[in-house]
């Protein structure tokens, strides 16, 4: 996937620990650093987001629909 270039600033601090982490080669270089936070941050937000909504969900609707007609169906399955 191509890659953009943009500028960023960041705290001295943080700029500091992330530059530890390049030089004892956890990341090739601050970029790569900086892609998997950045990577990692939206994975965290989106899984939220699913419990989120996930939390919203009524599980005995959601029981009900997930069974709805199943009654009929089953009579037509060979039995085990």
């Amino acid at each position: 996937m191509p890659k953009a270039k943009i500028a960023i600033s960041l705290d001295a601090k943080v700029l500091d620990r992330v530059d530890g982490l390049v030089r004892r080669r956890v990341f090739d270089n601050r970029s790569q650093a900086i892609e998997n936070a950045v990577i990692d941050k939206i994975g965290r937000l989106d899984r939220i987001r699913l419990a989120t909504e996930c939390a919203k969900l009524d599980p005995a609707r959601e029981k009900e629909l997930a069974e709805e007609g199943l009654s009929k169906e089953t009579s037509g399955w060979p039995d085990y």
